[in-house]
């Protein structure tokens, strides 16, 4: 599947941001001291071991926004399974913006395409199963657009983006409120008749107490197989049932055969390991 890409609008601050910290108060005092301006030059952006490659407009924002004569080439495509020693892009252009670029293209290019490669991992674990994997919001701060994008790139879903698009009751609203059952209708009254309401539940008693009062979806977290097999039998597809806590490659496919229609993973976007890719000057 075809993902599409980013507005620009939403890929430029996070980049441009990132590229005023690195520049600071003088700019790249090495790259102005050693290369003259009129020297141009050309790389190549190399997979230095396996994922799924995302970010690439990323990338090419940061190589654009230091000098817009940088041509990029594009090889490898957002979604590509990427090899050791794959060839991604090109990049082609005055030295010194490339050179000065450079950290700052990788760094995203390097972050989004560990979180695309880690979704596909979760993703592919569970194949053969009708769960789907979906990130959560714990994203970097300035970056939620850009890596939730990777996770969509990886194969994965999204959940909401921020607290205004989808009502989630979690723990300590339900203690605030006094219980799941007026946690939930005062949500109800409280929103509108478009917007989703889920429910989070750690025991089988707490779900029967939601289902009561009628749901949505229900988050299932920290339960084992077992009882999640056992909560998908009460739900009885009344309800989207979401599973989170400790998913892992290794435990997800347990938790898939379960029966649950959502797998969701926090470390998706916060702790995913970066995807080794270089840039490879020509000389």
């Amino acid at each position: 599947m075809i993902i599409p890409a980013l507005p620009a609008l939403l890929v430029e601050p996070p980049v441009r941001a990132a590229l005023v910290e690195d520049l600071g108060r003088a700019g790249d005092l090495t790259t102005d001291a050693i290369v003259p301006p009129t020297v141009r030059a050309e790389a190549t952006l190399m997979a230095r071991q396996a994922g799924i490659v995302a970010g690439l407009d990323a990338a090419a924002t940061a190589f654009r926004l230091l000098d817009p004569s940088i041509e990029i080439a594009v090889e490898r495509p957002d979604g590509t399974r990427l090899a050791p020693g794959d060839r991604i892009a090109t990049i082609a252009g005055p030295a010194r913006g490339m050179l000065t670029a450079e950290r700052v293209a990788l760094n995203f290019l390097g972050h989004l395409s560990g979180v695309a490669s880690a979704a596909a991992t979760l993703v592919e674990a569970v194949r053969g199963h009708k769960a789907r994997i979906c990130c959560t919001r714990k994203t970097m701060p300035g970056l939620r657009a850009l890596q939730k994008y990777a996770v969509r790139v990886g194969g994965g879903v999204n959940h909401r983006f921020g607290l205004d698009d989808a009502v989630l009751i979690k723990d300590n609203h339900v203690a605030v409120a006094g219980g799941i059952r007026p946690a939930i209708l005062a949500a109800r009254q409280g929103v509108g008749h478009l917007v989703k309401i889920e429910v989070e539940v750690d025991t089988l008693a707490q779900l029967e107490e939601a289902l009561a009062v009628g749901i949505d979806a229900v988050l299932l977290d920290n339960m084992t197989p077992e009882q999640l097999a056992t909560a998908v039998r009460m739900i009885g597809g009344n309800a989207i049932a979401e599973a989170s806590g400790r998913i892992t490659p290794k435990t997800a496919p347990a938790i898939a055969a379960s029966g649950v229609d959502l797998i969701s993973a926090g470390w998706l976007t916060h702790s995913a390991s970066v995807l080794d890719i270089g840039l490879d000057w020509r000389g």
